[in-house]
């Protein structure tokens, strides 16, 4: 509980702060892919989320690792704003500033997150009807679907948004039968 609390303090503040500079200067979307591209690289490398939570690592080698791996596919405002988390330690907190960002860009689009547990990948088709019941559902502009898969769900979906959940699944529907026999019994 503690954890959460000072992570909130920290990474809502440099989220909050790195949305405002991005507003600013009219690059709000450009910031966030490359907000997205910073995840992708972070969830892909454990490697590099180790790296650069080493307290012993000198800041200038992770400034320089970070150089190596991003290239020149970040956005200067974005690059600037490494340098400054790792310049004040903070860096370890990348991957929450970055959600937190992500999080403050959809309430800006007025997007939603949707996060869709399947035994399968969806295709194009079943995404398309998915984006439609949560439009519906809350109303909002966009959907942004997050799919996991789970062989354990035996068939169907369940659809998480914010604190809703929609089980549309065949555990899910065994789960209430079975709950249902119990009670009758």
């Amino acid at each position: 509980m503690r954890d959460s609390i000072v992570v909130g303090q920290i990474v809502e503040p440099y989220a909050q702060a790195l949305m405002s500079v991005a507003q600013s200067n009219n690059i709000v979307d450009r910031v966030g892919e490359d907000v997205s591209a910073l995840l992708e690289l972070l969830t892909s490398s454990e490697d590099l989320r180790n790296f650069l939570a080493n307290p012993l690592t000198k800041a200038d080698v992770k400034k320089s690792v970070l150089q190596q791996v991003t290239g020149d596919q970040l956005h200067p405002y974005t690059r600037n704003f490494l340098s400054l988390l790792v310049d004040r330690g903070r860096i370890l907190f990348i991957e929450g500033i970055c959600k937190q960002y992500q999080a403050l860009l959809r309430k800006q689009n007025q997007t939603v997150l949707a996060e869709v547990i399947s035994t399968v990948e969806l295709n194009e088709e079943q995404q398309r009807s998915v984006r439609e019941k949560v439009t519906a559902m809350t109303n909002a502009r966009q959907v942004e679907l997050a799919t996991k898969i789970d062989p354990d769900l035996i068939g169907g979906v369940i659809i998480k948004v914010g604190s809703q959940v929609v089980d549309a699944s065949i555990r899910g529907q065994l789960r209430r039968i079975s709950l249902r026999l119990s009670s009758a019994a």
